[in-house]
C-alpha cells in the first residue's frame, strides 16, 4: 500500500492528465451523448486503468487504495469516471480467480489497450438486485457453454472488448444453497455471434444497455474459476465495486464544493459576498465535514481489501457514507449558484445528475441500510 506522499504523486499525475480534459469537453460529450475516447485512451496510455494488473503482465501492481484515488481524482477534476471504473472493480475477479493461462492471455492486453475490459454482465430484468435468482443460463456442450438470457443495465457494452458474464449453470431446483449454481465467464464482445443490445437512454451520459444472448458460445478456457462456484468471486468485485464507488463520491463531492466556495466568494448580492452570509456558508461547511467523514471509511474499507480481510461492512458503509454526502454536496452547490446552477456552462447541473446515480446504482443506499441492520446489527431480514 502506498503512503501518503505516493498518492499525492498519483494525485497530481492524474489531475495534469485531467487538465487537458476541461469543462467544455465533458459538456460536449455530454450533449452529443459521446463516449469520451480521447480522454479513455490517454488514461489507457499513462497507465492508470492498469494500475491493479500485476508489473509481469504490464500494469502497476498497486492495490484499490491507488486505484480509488485515481477515479476521485478523475471526478474532482470535473470528469466523469463511471466512464472507466469498471476496468478497476472487474479486475479483481480475473485477478484472484483466473488461472495463469487467463491472465497471461488477457491482462498483457489489457494493460497494453489492446483489449478493454469495461462491462459486467449481472442484472436482469425479472431479478434486479436479487442476484442469485438469475436466469440467464449457460449449458456446457463439450468444449464451450452455450449461452441463453438477457442482461440489463450493462453498462459500457458499445466500448468494450470484453465483458465479465454471470450465468447460471445448475439449475435452481437443483441448488442446495442460493449463492450455488453460478459462473463467471470473459466473454469477446467483438468477435462473438449470438450476443446483441439495445441501449438504453437514461438521464446521464452512461453509456448503458439491455444484451441479449441466443445461443451465444463460450469456450471452456474462459470459465473464471470453477464452475458453479462464481457468486463467490464476484462478491470480491462487489466489495471493490462500493470502495470504489465510494472514491468516486468523494472526488464529486469535493468538486462540488469547491465550486460552491470559490461562487460565494465572488458573488455579489445586496452590495455583500453571498459567502458572508451563515445560510450560505453553514451548509457548504456541513458538506465538507460529511466528505471528509465518509472519506475515512473509504481509506477504512480500501485498507481491508488490499490486506484481503473482510470487508463488506466497511466497503457497504463507506459508499453509503460517500453516496449521501457527494449527493448533499450537490444540492449545496446548485442551491448556492441559485438560477445558475441550472445553466450547462457552470457544469453543476452536469454534475448533478451524475452524482445523483449513486444513491440507486450499483447498489441501493436501502439495500445498504438492510445488509447493515440484518448482517451487522443481526436484526431480523427485511426481505
Amino acid at each position: 500500500m502506498s503512503d501518503q506522499n505516493s498518492l499525492q504523486q498519483i494525485r497530481d499525475s492524474v489531475s495534469k492528465l485531467c487538465s487537458d480534459f476541461d469543462s467544455k469537453y465533458w459538456q460536449e460529450i455530454d450533449k452529443k451523448s459521446l463516449y469520451p475516447e480521447k480522454f479513455i485512451n490517454q488514461l489507457t496510455k499513462s497507465g492508470w486503468l492498469s494500475v491493479l494488473i500485476p508489473q509481469d503482465y504490464g500494469g502497476s501492481g498497486l492495490g484499490i487504495l491507488e486505484a480509488s484515488v485515481i477515479l476521485e481524482e478523475i471526478n474532482r477534476s470535473g470528469g466523469n469516471s463511471g466512464v472507466c471504473h469498471a476496468q478497476m472493480y472487474i479486475m479483481g475477479t480475473l485477478l484472484r480467480h483466473g488461472n495463469n493461462e487467463q491472465k497471461e492471455k488477457f491482462l498483457t492486453q489489457i494493460a497494453n489497450g489492446k483489449l478493454r475490459l469495461q462491462s459486467f454482465g449481472v442484472t436482469e430484468p425479472t431479478t434486479g438486485s436479487d442476484t442469485t435468482r438469475i436466469k440467464t443460463t449457460a449449458i456446457k456442450k463439450s468444449d464451450r457453454y452455450v449461452v441463453n438470457g438477457q442482461k440489463v443495465w450493462t453498462s459500457r457494452f458499445q466500448n468494450t472488448d470484453l465483458m465479465l458474464l454471470l450465468a447460471r449453470t445448475k439449475p435452481l431446483d437443483k441448488i442446495e444453497k442460493k449463492i450455488d449454481g453460478l459462473s463467471v465467464f470473459l466473454v469477446d464482445v467483438k468477435n462473438s455471434k449470438g450476443i446483441s443490445s439495445k441501449p438504453i437512454r437514461n438521464m446521464v451520459n452512461h453509456e448503458t444497455n439491455e444484451v441479449f444472448f441466443d445461443d451465444l458460445e463460450i469456450p471452456i478456457d474462459n470459465l473464471i474459476g470453477k464452475e458453479n462456484d462464481g457468486f463467490k468471486y464476484i462478491l470480491d468485485g462487489m466489495n471493490a465495486e462500493r470502495a470504489l464507488i465510494a472514491a468516486e463520491c468523494i472526488g464529486d463531492g469535493r468538486w462540488f464544493i469547491e465550486k460552491a466556495v470559490n461562487y460565494a466568494n465572488d458573488r455579489e448580492v445586496f452590495d455583500r459576498k453571498i459567502g458572508m452570509n451563515q445560510g450560505i456558508q453553514f451548509p457548504i461547511a456541513k458538506a465538507y465535514t460529511n466528505i471528509e467523514a465518509a472519506d475515512l471509511m473509504r481509506y477504512k474499507a480500501c485498507e481491508l481489501f488490499d490486506h484481503k480481510k473482510k470487508c463488506a461492512k466497511e466497503a457497504n458503509m463507506a459508499k453509503l457514507l460517500a453516496a449521501d454526502a457527494s449527493w448533499d454536496a450537490a444540492n449545496v452547490c446548485l442551491q448556492t449558484f441559485g438560477g445558475f446552477g441550472f445553466a450547462a456552462e457552470y457544469d453543476v447541473e452536469r454534475k448533478f445528475r451524475e452524482t445523483r446515480l449513486y444513491q440507486v446504482a450499483p447498489i441501493s443506499t436501502n439495500l445498504i441500510l438492510s445488509y447493515i441492520a440484518e448482517h451487522v446489527l443481526n436484526l431480523p431480514r427485511s426481505y
